[in-house]
């Protein structure tokens, strides 16, 4: 038997009738090794992405990085623009509260045991905030928006070309456009200079919510971010502070760069059960993670379908980008990990033009009596329905009946359909259909609520029962 005494573990052994006490120091190393595995057992890993249209979080088991929970859930946080200037702004405290609810949805006891949190998000977007009032804890486990501005995206079109053409040259590999960080502070700083005075602290929404989970009073941001913003140098990792400064560009506002998958802070208190002192990571991009988890082999390419659509590849090792932005190439090339980078051939269009489709192909077999399966009516089942394949049921063929026969009764050759009557000219009213067995059209009126005919066999319309469309 083992006996346990003063942490030193005795074997007993028991051999032909004779003890042979002897201290086994292995097992005291081996009961040390299991306990450290039984303190990893149990230990997870937050992922949280704060996209365009939804809030994603997982937890991942440390050890074996199995899924133990995840969520998503829509922001619904657009703002309708009314300005004539093609912008396109979220509400910062809608996506706040929604990452608290996909929060909270996780298992509160797997929460307690968070030991890492990582975040991602959508690029090239800025938000504006105070430091040190950014948020507000309210003695609670969560936190609320406080100063800050309303989350201007990657798709906002209030950069004319006009303004673009009129930047600094970028000493960076990737050129500046619309929706892009930088640019946006231009705008601000030439038509609402007085706006940008009433903060003091800018990042993307994922640096946002690092920063109030650490308590930071300013902004650390990844090359990733960094790079979507524009005026980056990823080779030096530096912002060309020089060219914006004679632009009279406020450098005060830039983050300050850290190395992607490295530690941005721990969290300043408890969150959804959460312990404080937390590491937090750097926050990522959206696209490089999408990649990172895909990509088996150096040699794959990955085509993403966001909100937008990328194709992409990686670049062998010691690839360096451009000095400049190659006018008119298709190809940029994003930072990723470890120095290395990723060539992309990027689309606004990817998931928000396969919405709209399927939503245009759903509207049409509604109108033409398919029955679409996949989501209930009304806005809910349209964001049910986005994402999903959807199923379309057609009618099935129809027996020899009403609808395959001569007006006299008499069958058509062959059980072929009659002959579709006559298109009606403009102008021209539709005339009612006779009933089955009616001889006489305008003998039979159609009284209120009574279903509206439409072919010779008087097969009712959509709503009518299984036996005229056969739809089920």
């Amino acid at each position: 038997m083992i006996v346990k005494s003063n942490q030193i573990l005795i074997f007993i052994h028991i051999f032909r009738g004779t003890f042979l006490p002897f201290p086994y120091l292995c097992w005291a190393k081996l009961t040390r090794h299991i306990q450290q595995n039984l303190n990893r057992m149990g230990k997870y890993v937050l992922g949280i992405d704060v996209g365009t249209t939804s809030i994603k979080v997982v937890l991942l088991e440390q050890g074996s990085k199995a899924i133990a929970a995840c969520y998503s859930l829509p922001t619904a946080s657009d703002f309708v623009d009314s300005s004539g200037l093609q912008t396109h702004e979220q509400e910062t405290g809608i996506i706040i509260s929604t990452l608290n609810k996909c929060i909270a949805l996780l298992p509160r006891e797997k929460l307690l045991n968070v030991s890492k949190i990582g975040v991602s998000g959508q690029m090239h977007g800025v938000l504006f905030w105070k430091s040190k009032t950014g948020c507000d804890w309210q003695n609670r486990d969560f936190f609320v928006v406080k100063d800050t501005s309303q989350l201007i995206t990657w798709q906002d079109g209030r950069c004319s070309a006009h303004l673009l053409s009129s930047l600094p040259t970028p000493n960076a590999h990737l050129a500046v456009a619309t929706g892009f960080g930088c640019a946006t502070i231009f705008w601000f700083l030439r038509n609402r200079p007085e706006f940008l005075s009433d903060f003091s602290v800018a990042g993307t929404i994922q640096d946002y919510v690092v920063s109030m989970l650490c308590g930071l009073d300013r902004c650390v941001m990844t090359p990733h971010n960094a790079a979507s913003w524009g005026f980056f140098n990823t080779t030096t990792s530096q912002w060309n502070t020089e060219i914006l400064s004679e632009a009279g560009f406020p450098v005060v506002l830039l983050p300050e760069c850290v190395v992607a998958g490295g530690t941005a802070g721990r969290t300043v208190s408890d969150w959804h059960g959460i312990p404080a002192h937390t590491p937090v990571g750097a926050a990522l991009g959206d696209f490089q993670c999408s990649v990172y988890h895909c990509m088996a082999s150096p040699t794959d390419a990955v085509l993403n379908i966001g909100t937008s659509a990328q194709l992409t590849y990686a670049m062998p090792g010691g690839f360096r980008p451009p000095d400049a932005p190659e006018s008119g190439s298709p190809i940029s090339y994003f930072p990723y990990f470890d120095e290395s980078y990723l060539a992309v051939a990027a689309s606004l269009n990817g998931g928000n033009a396969l919405a709209t489709f399927v939503g245009m192909l759903s509207s049409w077999m509604k109108d033409l009596g398919g029955c679409v399966e996949g989501g209930g009516g009304g806005g809910g089942g349209r964001r049910r329905r986005r994402g999903r394949l959807l199923s379309v049921r057609h009618a099935e063929p129809r027996r020899p009946g009403p609808a395959t026969q001569r007006p006299g009764g008499e069958p058509h050759p062959a059980g072929r359909a009659a002959p579709p009557a006559a298109p009606r000219l403009r102008g021209q009213r539709r005339r009612r259909q006779p009933l089955p067995g009616s001889r006489d059209p305008g003998a039979v009126p159609r009284h209120r609520g009574q279903p509206d005919l439409h072919d010779a066999g008087g097969a009712p319309g959509r709503g009518g029962g299984a036996a005229g469309a056969g739809l089920r």
